[in-house]
């Protein structure tokens, strides 16, 4: 009797995981991955793709090309900053770009550019023109670029942006 009862819990925890993980298997394909958790966002790679172009052609460099999983990237980059009120590369003290790019499918090598408080596209592209590092990012040997800005409340939804260069 006694084993009876403990192969019928065994099943029932074995369904019951299996509903659990289908669930969540679920969960995470229908997710849209522009869509910052807890606050708004947009991709803005269109908005800078042709300043950057612009820069990159008057120093006789090729065009970069809009790249999904660096705007993926950016995007989750901006509301993670924006969530945690901080303008970081890495945010928590497991972080790393490496991880976090490798684990998102972007192209390496890859280079990031954060900014926060600007109000547009152009605005943060400005300020990464104005940076000495930021620049040599966008001068790069890189081929494609995402751009994403987000917002929380958390952080009195100052714009917080991304941009992601991958090979």
């Amino acid at each position: 009797m006694y084993d009876q009862i403990y192969v019928a819990r065994r099943r029932l925890l074995l369904r019951a995981g299996a509903v659990v993980s289908l669930g969540l298997i679920t969960g995470c394909t229908t997710s849209n991955l522009l869509s910052p958790d807890g606050g708004t966002g947009s991709d803005q790679t269109d908005s800078t793709l042709g300043h950057v172009n612009a820069l990159r052609k008057g120093r006789g460099l090729s065009n970069l090309t809009g790249d999904r999983a660096a705007s993926v990237a950016a995007m989750h980059q901006a509301a993670r900053m924006a969530s945690a009120g901080k303008m970081r590369h890495n945010i928590g003290w497991r972080d790393s770009f490496y991880d976090r790019m490798k684990g998102q499918g972007v192209a390496l090598p890859a280079a990031e550019n954060i900014a926060v408080g600007q109000d547009d596209a152009e605005s943060a592209y400005e300020a990464w023109f104005n940076s000495p590092k930021h620049l040599e990012n966008m001068l790069g040997n890189y081929r494609g670029l995402g751009v994403a800005v987000a917002q929380n409340s958390a952080s009195g939804n100052r714009p917080y942006w991304a941009m992601v260069l991958c090979s």
